[in-house]
């Protein structure tokens, strides 16, 4: 299988997954039903309160995790001391490799209640065990790219900076500077995340630096010779106005921002604004940080604000840490060897059978009128597409027979997830940016497929 060179391979995947997984195969291998060919379908039955649109999030992180999917000796021996699975499971396990196909929304597509945002195809065996792997990534990115999606959009322009490390679990750090840049952010504190997927980092001092030192103005003077005048003083550690003369003191009107993190943000910005004016630093930049969301960022509109910096509230998905996405058995083959439809009917957990193409209906303006979802014979569903101008397919090979498409993953993938999530927000209803609680920006529909 392929892989992405910027993705750190090596350490095994597989056990990142629920026990039922293992369970369900070894009862699927003893009754002869784990070569059924199979559909599975990813999509979420709502959208979190007040959302109008999600953001698809983390398939390359899928694609990069697949390649990884291996029981080595170590999985392989811990299942069988633990008496997870019995003997003729572990010698599947061994040889178990992903020889099926995905396909689905391009990343940093926006997506609607029902939204098949991936399809995995192959035997049960081998598409099952992907389920648990599938959703905590989709779910979790996803949950911050719609986050930050709502805040790059509030921002309307200005540029937003991730820093939300240290607010979140180490590996999730990485993840959510990966999908927040996807969303629009333009940079993120993150090393790692930089590393690993070529996104541009930022950052250069806290407060602990300007009170290790004796007094602000030898802070300001050391961190200007260490980083130059382009860099950003952090002004309110003590009191801003002092803060703000002793920063263009330190750099001169070529310095290149202050940073604002406490108090009344927008007044500070108007005072602060007209202070480095004043001083004759007209091209000194405002950036603003502390505890903001896309409520703070709208609320700052009217002030000279140059950017924002976000930490706790997108790497939390904002009040929605997760999608609600669900990995549910579509089709399977039947007796005849044909693909069958199958559904769920439990009361509020119901799932629509048989495969599902999508497209998205445009109107005249270029912009989304509805969520269409072909459904129908399988085969037709399969081999769907349209000559109808209006409707733009939203699924794309993922994987073919195994063997994954590389440029969806590493720092090429993200750089084709923030381009799609782009031109896909661009094309939403201008509603659908609103922050105020309402319905998903466009509805839902069924195209049926005769014959």
């Amino acid at each position: 299988m392929n892989s992405s060179p910027a993705a750190p391979h090596g350490v095994s995947t597989a056990l990142l997954t629920d026990r039922y997984e293992l369970t369900m195969l070894q009862a699927a291998l003893a009754d002869s039903t784990a070569g059924r060919r199979c559909v599975f379908e990813v999509y979420t039955r709502r959208l979190p309160p007040g959302r109008r649109y999600g953001v698809l999030a983390g398939t390359g992180r899928v694609l990069e995790a697949l390649a990884d999917f291996r029981f080595t000796a170590t999985e392989l021996d811990w299942l069988s001391d633990e008496h997870v699975v019995d003997d003729t499971t572990l010698e599947f396990l061994a040889g178990y490799r992903f020889e099926g196909s995905i396909r689905g929304y391009a990343e940093g597509e926006v997506f609607f209640p029902l939204s098949p945002v991936m399809v995995v195809e192959g035997t049960f065996a081998e598409a099952v065990l992907l389920e648990t792997l599938v959703l905590s990534i989709l779910n979790y990115d996803s949950a911050i790219a719609s986050a930050a999606s709502r805040m790059t959009s509030a921002a309307a322009g200005r540029p937003c900076l991730e820093m939300g490390a240290r607010r979140a679990h180490e590996d999730a750090a990485v993840a959510a500077a990966r999908a927040a840049v996807i969303a629009g952010f333009v940079g993120t504190s993150n090393l790692e995340a930089g590393r690993r997927y070529g996104l541009t980092t930022i950052g250069t001092a806290a407060h602990a630096f300007t009170l290790l030192h004796d007094d602000e103005e030898t802070a300001f003077a050391s961190q200007v010779a260490s980083q130059g005048v382009g860099t950003t003083l952090l002004v309110d550690t003590y009191d801003v106005r002092r803060g703000v003369e002793r920063a263009v003191a330190a750099a001169g009107t070529s310095l290149g921002a202050v940073r604002l993190d406490s108090g009344d943000l927008g007044v500070l910005a108007h005072e602060v604004r007209a202070q480095l004016d004043g001083l004759g630093a007209h091209g000194t930049r405002i950036t603003v940080t502390s505890d903001l969301d896309e409520y703070a960022i709208a609320s700052l509109a009217a002030a000279p604000v140059d950017s924002y910096g976000v930490g706790t509230s997108v790497v939390t998905g904002s009040g929605a840490p997760t999608c609600g996405m669900v990995y549910k058995l579509v089709a399977r083959e039947g007796r005849d060897g044909s693909l069958e439809p199958v559904e769920k009917i439990a009361r509020g957990k119901t799932s629509v059978g048989g495969r599902k193409a999508a497209a998205r209906r445009l109107g005249r303006d270029g912009r989304a009128v509805e969520e269409v979802l072909v459904t129908g014979a399988d085969s037709a569903v399969a081999a769907w597409s349209s000559d109808d101008r209006s409707l733009r397919a939203l699924q794309v090979p993922l994987v073919t027979g195994g063997t994954v498409e590389a440029r969806w993953t590493g720092g090429s993938g993200v750089r084709l997830a923030t381009e799609r999530h782009r031109a896909a927000r661009d094309e939403l209803p201008r509603a659908a940016r609103r922050l105020s609680a309402d319905e998903a920006a466009v509805p839902t529909v069924t195209l049926r497929l005769e014959g």
